[in-house]
């Protein structure tokens, strides 16, 4: 038998495949077909993420296809080789049949919990993810929203916006973050992006996060900080944490008295790290301010008190939602899938060990 690679619809060879077997061994495929390659994401997201340069790096790899996004019965994406998903594609099933092909998810987005089941993971599926190219716009957000809310701006736009020039001097001054105590509860990549930005403006920041090692804090001068210590010291206080059993509501009525008067927090993470008629009654109290991108539900309410307190900043879940990550994001998926058919490691996988504790 040939050993020869056959040749894609350019005339370039297609390289021999090395790809995970469910059983967790490296198996090597020679290229007898194509690849399939699906993009599960609806057109906006595709036009957003997936330039005519990336679909044409796609299709040097093998056949794209988009997914029909009305499609009943079987699920389609199990019979492509590869799929790339976003935040607006339904959860995959748990398990694979023999017949199924699915050997990749190139995931545009951070946590997959919701998308990939631990099953299709420990069956062998690779699954990659693209946080790190989200972190940098994220991060600058909350650097936006930190800076926005020290310095009044909301009150005083106000007062401007109504020709009231006396009454936006008469608002108390505002703060810098130089010198500013800052927690930061998860260092996560935003937060760790975060943390950067912070420093670099002269902020002084602590963290919580159980995972962080001495070293690192080190390596990133910050201090590590129990909860409770973080949220007494910091009169700025970010989340960066995943939703995990140990992190969901945990900053709960107690905690969030806890917090100074005139502290500021910010949430770019995930909704379910607070309770929400405990922040909502703070923030009605006027002792606290919050800049929120995230949400119990979304679209947000219409009845919703947080629209109507002026004292909290709302993004609706834009965090990173910039032209430039869209397109490195876009860029680390087919990264991702050249790699894979190229039987080289991905950059960044999902494995068992971190499915849980991934934002």
């Amino acid at each position: 038998m040939s050993t020869v690679p056959p040749r894609a619809r350019d005339g370039k060879r297609l390289p021999s495949v090395s790809v995970t077997s469910r059983s967790g061994g490296k198996v090597a495929v020679m290229a007898t077909r194509r690849p399939v390659i699906l993009i599960d994401l609806p057109p906006h997201h595709r036009r957003s993420f997936l330039d005519d340069e990336l679909v044409s790096r796609l299709a040097a790899v093998g056949e794209v296809r988009d997914l029909d996004r009305e499609w009943s019965g079987p699920d389609l994406r199990l019979a492509a080789d590869a799929v790339v998903t976003g935040w607006a594609s339904k959860r995959l099933p748990d398990r694979l049949a023999d017949a199924d092909r699915l050997r990749l998810v190139a995931h545009t987005g951070g946590t997959v919990r919701f998308l990939v089941p631990r099953r299709l993971i420990d069956a062998g599926v690779t699954v990659t993810q693209t946080s790190s190219a989200m972190a940098p716009a994220v991060a600058e957000l909350c650097l936006v929203q930190t800076i926005t809310l020290l310095r009044r701006l909301p009150a005083i736009g106000e007062r401007m916006r109504q020709r009231d020039w006396s009454g936006a001097i008469a608002i108390p001054p505002g703060r810098s973050l130089q010198g500013m105590h800052v927690g930061v509860i998860g260092a996560s990549r935003v937060g760790r992006a975060y943390i950067a930005a912070v420093r670099a403006l002269g902020g002084v920041v602590s963290v919580y996060d159980p995972y962080l090692a001495d070293a690192d804090a080190r390596r990133m001068g910050v201090k590590r900080a129990g909860l409770g210590e973080l949220l007494a010291g910091c009169p700025v206080v970010a989340l960066h944490a995943p939703v995990t059993e140990a992190t969901r509501g945990m900053l709960d009525a107690r905690r969030l008295a806890t917090i100074a008067d005139d502290g500021i927090l910010i949430n770019t993470a995930r909704s379910a790290l607070i309770d929400t008629a405990a922040l909502v009654a703070e923030l009605r109290s006027g002792r606290l301010s919050a800049a929120l991108d995230v949400f119990d539900v979304e679209p947000l309410a219409q009845d919703d008190p947080l629209w109507s307190l002026p004292n909290v900043l709302l993004t609706p879940h834009r965090g990173a939602a910039t032209a430039q990550t869209s397109t490195a994001m876009g860029e680390m998926a087919v990264t991702e899938i050249e790699r894979f058919f190229r039987g080289e490691p991905p950059i960044a996988p999902v494995s068992a060990s971190i499915y849980d504790t991934i934002a």
